[in-house]
């Protein structure tokens, strides 16, 4: 039994050729909820989503995320409605009230859905719209991402790190904003000061995350600031990580990132953007997997490998890597 904790497209890239080194029928993939959205009334997880297109073969693998070959009239429908009845365009927050009023599932998070800032797919807007419908209908995160996956057909158990509302905010010097704000509306730009995990205090582990986190886990290469982070700020993730063989692969190279914020993200934090400040990010791994060429020296075992990423040959690599940290003596034990 083995659980993945799962952000942005790190660890969904390690998925793609885990199957061969973990049997799928005894993988957990614990989703990171923190970057979703409301967007014109519909829940939007990107993380969850990744792996959910991904375990159904459907993923546009181009841009990891979203469907393969999707049509996006709808979302050029709203652009050009708002255009022509002269809205301002996205990203809109709703009002303030707004925010903490409605399905608890949805506070500090919610967009207008005018000229909405993120392009969805009509077949990935139907994944929103039943995943809302359902939340509406009174059943939890935990049991809509279940049902989503049964009608993906996935193999694995794809589970929320919590059926409670965690939002993360990047505190930047343009304002504060949602990590899809910073990220895609953005692009990234604006330079970072902090991170915020709100709800975070008042957020629990569901039973089954909490299940999950007795078997061995792998973190993948995902990033540590905005796909881990609001995990840990869980209750009950980090203790339950303490007391069970955790390896993580890092995302860096010694001091290079091989893709995404994580590095300006790791500065804004007070983290060294390296290899090293992801070891100090995570106390509770007990063994590293690492590049050849990365430099670092680290106080854990540490399993070495090619850790670049681009293709399911490339992703199996680095789950043997990661099932050879695991199985090390001082891991096992």
């Amino acid at each position: 039994m083995v659980t993945f904790l799962a952000g942005g497209t790190g660890t969904p890239k390690l998925l793609d050729g885990a199957a061969e080194v973990f049997d799928p029928e005894s993988t957990t993939v614990v989703g990171n909820t923190g970057d979703d959205v409301v967007i014109g009334g519909h829940l939007v997880c990107p993380d969850i989503d990744t792996v959910l297109f991904h375990g159904g073969g459907v993923l546009d693998r181009e841009r990891w995320w979203g469907i393969a070959d999707d049509t996006t009239e709808t979302h050029e429908e709203l652009a050009r409605l708002a255009d022509a009845a002269g809205l301002d365009g996205g990203p809109r927050y709703l009002p303030d009230d707004a925010q903490i009023s409605g399905r608890r599932i949805a506070r500090w998070r919610r967009f207008s859905g005018v000229a909405e800032f993120m392009e969805i797919g009509d077949r990935d807007r139907a994944v929103h719209v039943t995943r809302t419908s359902l939340l509406d209908e009174g059943h939890t995160l935990t049991e809509v991402t279940r049902t989503l996956a049964d009608g993906f057909d996935l193999n694995i158990d794809l589970i929320p790190m919590s059926d409670d509302p965690v939002a993360t905010v990047v505190h930047t010097e343009s304002g504060s904003m949602h990590f899809q704000e910073y990220w895609v509306a953005n692009r990234g730009e604006p330079p970072v000061d902090d991170v915020e995990f709100r709800g975070g205090d008042d957020a629990s582990a569901t039973d089954a995350v909490r299940d999950a986190l007795r078997d061995e886990v792998v973190i993948g290469p995902s990033n540590p600031v905005t796909s881990i982070g609001p995990m840990l700020a869980v209750d009950g993730i980090a203790d339950a990580l303490d007391e069970t063989p955790v390896v993580a692969v890092s995302p860096f190279v010694g001091d290079r990132v091989f893709s995404g914020p994580a590095a300006d993200l790791m500065r804004g934090v007070g983290r060294d953007p390296s290899t090293a400040g992801v070891a100090a990010a995570y106390p509770f791994a007990d063994a590293f997997v690492l590049d050849d060429e990365d430099p670092t020296d680290l106080d854990r075992p540490v399993v070495r490998t090619d850790t670049r990423i681009d293709d399911a040959d490339d992703a199996a690599r680095v789950a043997r890597a990661c099932r050879e940290a695991l199985e090390s003596p001082e891991v096992a034990t």
